[in-house]
């Protein structure tokens, strides 16, 4: 049992893997793994599970998603694999001239500028809908019960609420940023360690998406409250984009990498670059090289495949070059040939910083979800519609004004969405779900974490805890201080500019569920770098 994940290897984790058999939670916020474990011992099943723990996590991990943001979710559900994209597409009203006449010249962080259509009701909705056995208020009853009655701040969380308070301290300065500040903030500063938050709007909007299965959201009185609200500040969305959107269910995309098949959701999100690099690992002999050489060869194959999703992805309807186009063999090939013994620059851009929550649910009847949800650069936009707790995102940020860009700006049309869930299968048997969230590290980790299982035979909690480097821009790169000494001056020497970073924050936040295909027996990893946890039945 699990043979592929016993071997040593040179970094060795300091937690063991969590075993179970009836159902198991990976977040990476204790009481929401715990919510969902509650919902599978109520008969809910892996679905139900993880519509319970994305809402929890729009209230106990507000500094990275909201009720306003986007999601994406693989399923396997009775031995088949489902994908749906409900990321939102930006408002009918918005345009690169529209925007050129406020004089406009770059889509900004925060306030309306950037505010796409939220897609996270209508995911918990849809899939409530299509493969929940319990109703979405049942699933959503947890999250209610901590925003009415509040919860203590854990410690990474606390962290992250005071960078982000600083931030939007700087930044926000306007009346239509008054309610982010008195939904945010307990006397006025973030709250602390062990401090209780709670929030009766976010509840009520909560419980009124659950009676009416999302409908409030799009098409009634909170579409009503986010049209009045856009309209009193000049904004551009409308109860009309709300009520004319609807999530994609979509077939993931795939590849072969070394006898085990590595599942993403297709473009507008990110999961291609992730693919396209391990396509690029994979011609390579690594049986024989050192850490340090393939370390160097990881780092470049990501830049390379990043050139390529910063160029073509894109909303579909815009795509001209598909994810096949880029997984072609002679193509990956071309592109490997490109990777030299020294650091190089591609032609690529400059990725950045993200805020998202990434879980893994299992039941004890073989069903998996991968799910991750996000805001956006942390709290999103700035924006919350008075009275409902509602953080806006503001992925319209991702857009770009430049007409001859795929990605540019159009009205109704989906952004580039770093936000990806993965999932492994071996022959037509499923392994699990796996994710990495952080913005764009996040195919980077995802690339990661897959070579950790399958090149270095990793547990799954030794394939998260094993140090990570990110690649920035151009030759240069941050590792994780954990990273020997030998290796980081390995990697000086062939021409990386490298930074070591004490803070991990940057690095990512993973989760990983496998299951035993022969003994219906789960094995999970968590995150260290957060307040992560497993909840095991």
């Amino acid at each position: 049992m699990f043979e592929y994940f016993s071997k040593d290897y040179p970094f060795p984790s300091k937690r063991n893997v969590v075993y179970a058999q009836n159902g198991m939670i990976a977040t990476s916020q204790p009481l929401a793994s715990q919510a969902g474990l509650d919902i599978l011992k109520k008969g809910g099943n892996a679905v139900d599970a993880a519509i319970a723990v994305a809402a929890c996590l729009t209230v106990v991990e507000p500094t990275s998603n909201g009720i306003g943001g986007d999601a994406f979710a693989i399923v396997w559900m009775k031995d088949h694999i489902y994908g749906l994209n409900a990321s939102g597409v930006s408002p009918k009203k918005i345009s690169i001239e529209a925007l050129k006449n406020l004089g406009v010249k770059e889509i900004p962080r925060f306030g309306f500028i950037p505010v796409t259509v939220p897609g996270i009701p209508s995911a918990w909705a849809s899939l409530s809908k299509r493969f929940g056995k319990l109703t979405l208020l049942e699933c959503l009853t947890p999250a209610i019960e901590y925003a009415k009655n509040g919860y203590p701040i854990s410690p990474t969380l606390a962290t992250s609420w005071n960078n982000a308070f600083k931030i939007y301290s700087k930044n926000l300065h306007g009346k239509e940023f008054d309610s982010w500040f008195d939904t945010f903030t307990i006397n006025h500063k973030a709250p602390m360690e062990g401090e209780v938050w709670s929030s009766i709007d976010h509840a009520n909007t909560l419980e009124l998406i659950g009676i009416t299965n999302a409908e409030a959201f799009y098409k009634g009185v909170l579409s009503d409250k986010i049209d009045a609200y856009s309209k009193k500040f000049d904004g551009f969305i409308r109860k009309s984009d709300l009520e004319d959107y609807e999530p994609i269910w979509v077939e993931p995309i795939k590849v072969s990498y070394k006898g085990f098949d590595v599942w993403e959701i297709p473009p507008n999100g990110q999961g291609l670059v992730a693919l396209v690099a391990l396509k690029i690992m994979e011609g390579f002999d690594i049986s024989s090289k050192s850490r340090l050489e393939i370390m160097h060869l990881q780092i470049e194959s990501m830049k390379l495949a990043f050139s390529d999703g910063n160029a073509y992805i894109c909303d579909p309807s815009n795509q001209a070059v598909t994810p096949s186009d880029l997984l072609n063999p002679s193509y990956i090939e071309n592109r490997r040939k490109l990777i030299k013994e020294i650091a190089s620059i591609f032609s690529v851009g400059k990725p950045s910083g993200g805020g998202t929550v990434y879980l893994a649910t299992a039941d004890k009847d073989g069903n998996m979800v991968s799910y991750i949800q996000s805001n956006y650069m942390g709290f999103g936009s700035g924006l919350v519609v008075p009275g409902t707790g509602i953080a806006l995102q503001n992925r319209g940020h991702n857009f770009t004004l430049d007409i001859h860009h795929p990605n540019h700006l159009m009205p109704g049309i989906r952004p580039y969405h770093t936000i990806i869930p993965g999932f492994l299968t071996k022959g037509q048997k499923a392994i699990g779900p796996f994710g990495v969230m952080g913005g764009f590290m996040q195919p980077q980790g995802h690339m990661q974490v897959v070579m950790n299982i399958v090149d270095f035979e990793f547990n799954p909690q030794s394939a998260i805890d094993a140090p990570r480097w990110q690649w920035l821009e151009g030759k240069k790169i941050a590792l994780e201080k954990s990273i020997p000494q030998s290796i980081i001056q390995g990697l000086i020497k062939l021409g990386h500019d490298v930074v070591v970073l004490e803070d991990s924050s940057s690095f990512g936040r993973g989760e990983i569920i496998f299951r035993d295909s022969e003994s219906g027996v789960l094995v999970g990893g968590c995150e260290p770098r957060c307040d992560a946890s497993i909840s095991a039945w």
